[in-house]
């Protein structure tokens, strides 16, 4: 009788411990958690100012969601931002599908490059444009289960093939293609792609500004990966900085490995710097690339995470504003760092474990329409 009472014990004590997790369909493929403003550490101690002024940035774009746009009109008036978030919005902690709490926080940067307007011996690596050839073939008209997909292709003869892979576009057959400028370094270009904008610094001293147009439908292939497989790089080693220069070392590797990632970006002109998935420009340290069948874009996320130089604490209120081919996943995200070389330094060695909490509006309801394509 005692070991029955003892079992009975063991099994309250188990089920009565264990966190509850809730779903939410209408807004996020995650589990959540809900926990108290207190549960966030270093969020009382965050520039909630600044946090704010990013989000009403956002809201320029984030209003088109159904659920933003009243909570959005609000930022138009003089209000006490810490008031603004706690008054308005529920935070919940993203919990993954194994029940684990944390997940992988890496980083990305606005990468500066030289370049020219005109090709040389020096400088003969194009950034495209996007090319006149590439379709974009939405079939959720006829296949519902494809309505978050969309395929990339070309039109031969009267067949739609899969688009030019890397190694095509780069061998100059494809005549469709036209350059916006030219850079002198393979790398750096390699490494632009990855980041989906930057600047161009041309030889008078103008900045030109190229952001992300679209992108051949090729799959994303880590480099580094191959790297460590080979035992050119120890996993606890590899970041941009080590990638690079294992490249630099063994130039006559580089486009072998660089081949290996097929995916390959196309970009445009632009009036203004660095610009995410929302439509807005980011804002160095407040922005987050994240995957938004998980966190909604334009919602703000509370992210837990350490410096990958010093290991200090990194807390504080970020908004979801961009997206990105190796950012997959409930607690993945992409730290954005801004530009600069520190930018830069951060971003390569950026690999951290972390937390998130998504902030979800107190009048959310169980209802599909809401929110809608907020996560597609």
């Amino acid at each position: 009788m005692v070991k029955l009472s003892l079992i009975i014990l063991s099994i309250f004590l188990f089920w009565g411990c264990a966190p509850k997790y809730e779903q939410k369909p209408h807004v996020s493929k995650a589990n959540f958690q809900e926990v108290s403003w207190e549960d966030m550490e270093g969020f009382e101690k965050d520039n909630l100012e600044i946090a704010f002024n990013v989000f009403q940035k956002g809201c320029e774009k984030a209003k088109k969601y159904e659920k933003l746009k009243e909570i959005c009109k609000q930022t138009n008036n003089p209000i006490n931002s810490k008031e603004f978030f706690t008054n308005n919005f529920t935070p919940y902690k993203l919990i993954g599908k194994d029940g684990s709490e944390e997940g992988l926080i890496t980083g990305y940067y606005e990468p500066i490059l030289k370049g020219s307007l005109t090709q040389s011996e020096r400088f003969k690596y194009p950034i495209f444009n996007k090319p006149k050839d590439l379709l974009i073939i939405d079939l959720s008209d006829a296949y519902s289960e494809l309505k978050n997909y969309r395929l990339r292709g070309k039109l031969v003869g009267n067949k739609v093939v899969a688009y030019d892979s890397r190694e095509s576009i780069e061998s100059g057959k494809n005549k469709s293609l036209e350059p916006i400028c030219y850079v002198d370094n393979k790398i750096d270009l390699f490494f632009l792609h990855i980041q989906g904008s930057g600047k161009i610094e041309l030889q008078d001293g103008k900045i030109l500004n190229v952001g992300y147009a679209g992108q051949n439908g090729r799959s994303y292939f880590a480099i580094g990966k191959k790297l460590i497989d080979e035992g050119h790089i120890e996993k606890e080693n590899v970041s941009l900085q080590t990638i690079k220069s294992w490249l630099e070392e063994n130039p006559e590797k580089i486009d072998e490995i660089l081949n290996l990632n097929e995916s390959y970006v196309f970009f445009h002109e632009s009036q203004k710097t660095a610009t995410g998935s929302l439509g807005v420009e980011l804002v160095g340290g407040r922005n987050l690339a994240v995957d938004p069948k998980y966190i909604p874009l334009g919602f703000p996320v509370f992210i837990d995470t350490t410096n990958p130089i010093d290991e200090t604490p990194i807390q504080k209120m970020m908004v979801a504003a961009d997206t990105g081919g190796a950012i997959k996943g409930e607690i993945r995200a992409d730290f954005f760092f801004g530009n600069g070389k520190m930018a830069k330094e951060l971003a390569g060695k950026m690999k951290q474990k972390g937390s998130l909490y998504i902030l979800l509006p107190n009048n959310i309801k169980a209802n599909k329409e809401e929110i809608k394509d907020a996560h597609q």
